[in-house]
């Protein structure tokens, strides 16, 4: 495990040694997350980055990355811990097989405790932690609940076996897409930060970072391009991850500048959903283009 960063510098420079392009205030809110040890809570748009960060935090930082993935759905067995009835059952006969009678209490103990994401994040046996909990806005609104205690306290309370608290904090990364609101009791508890989706600058740095086989003059005009694109009435706008895709599938191509046609072949790569394709495809494809290259 390695020291977390002295500053807003050193965090930036850390975030981009894993090719993370910060601007100064998503860097100062990472570096307040760390030092205050406060729950990071970043918004935004899909594809804009927010689930990289806690990844090239666990690399940059030399600890474990611990994913919780939600979904509609979801509860405290899958997301924190669960029991192992069998094996209870089993020690239970076992038990009864030897004559014992009293078992009550050997049958709740750790070694019958099954561990999912928040739990193992917070395991004070094993080493420090990232955790992420990716697309909050995922789960169901009384699951937020279950998260109070871990994001206040680094701890999680099993009743029948007690509280189970965290050596060394976890550096903890919510993420949601805000399809439905988060509540507030779990927003006071983090740092917050909208991440938006780069500007030209930025988003050529990643790519240079992200890409660095993509020839100079190709980058820049997919980069031109797509902050054009997502100006356009779309159902989905590409992120950044899709802009990276796109820049080495042309490479791929052998493209090295664009053109109207690379755009309409390539499209699928970039966009998603057919209905967008086929609004930007042809004419519209080549207009914007033709603005990438001025």
């Amino acid at each position: 495990m390695k020291p977390l960063p002295a500053s807003v510098d050193a965090t930036a420079r850390l975030l981009a040694e894993q090719g993370y392009i910060a601007d100064r205030e998503l860097a100062t809110t990472v570096h307040l997350s760390l030092s205050m040890q406060r729950p990071l809570f970043l918004e935004g748009e899909p594809g804009t980055g927010k689930t990289e960060i806690a990844k090239v935090l666990a690399a940059g930082l030399n600890r474990r990355l611990v994913r919780l993935q939600c979904y509609d759905g979801m509860d405290l067995s899958a997301a924190a811990y669960e029991w192992d009835h069998a094996r209870q059952l089993m020690a239970i006969r076992l038990a009864e097989a030897a004559g014992r009678t009293e078992l009550a209490n050997d049958i709740y103990t750790r070694a019958f405790l099954q561990a999912r994401p928040l739990l193992s994040a917070i395991d004070p046996d094993l080493p420090p932690a990232v955790l992420l909990i990716d697309e909050l806005d995922r789960a169901d609104e009384p699951f937020e609940a279950f998260l109070l205690e871990l994001l206040a306290d680094f701890q999680i309370t099993v009743p029948e076996l007690g509280t189970v608290k965290a050596k060394t904090p976890p550096v903890v990364v919510l993420t949601s897409n805000r399809t439905r609101e988060v509540h507030d009791a779990i927003r006071r508890r983090c740092l917050y930060h909208w991440v938006a989706y780069p500007d030209a600058a930025r988003e050529r740095a990643i790519l240079a970072a992200k890409a660095p086989g993509v020839p100079a003059l190709l980058a820049g005009q997919v980069v031109n391009f797509v902050q054009r694109l997502r100006n356009e009435e779309l159902f989905k706008l590409p992120g950044v991850a899709e802009t990276i895709d796109w820049a080495q599938a042309l490479t791929y191509l052998n493209k090295a500048e664009l053109t109207s046609g690379d755009v309409d072949e390539t499209l699928g790569v970039l966009l998603k959903y057919q209905d967008d394709i086929a609004r930007i495809k042809g004419a519209e494809a080549a207009r914007l283009v033709v603005e990438a290259s001025i």
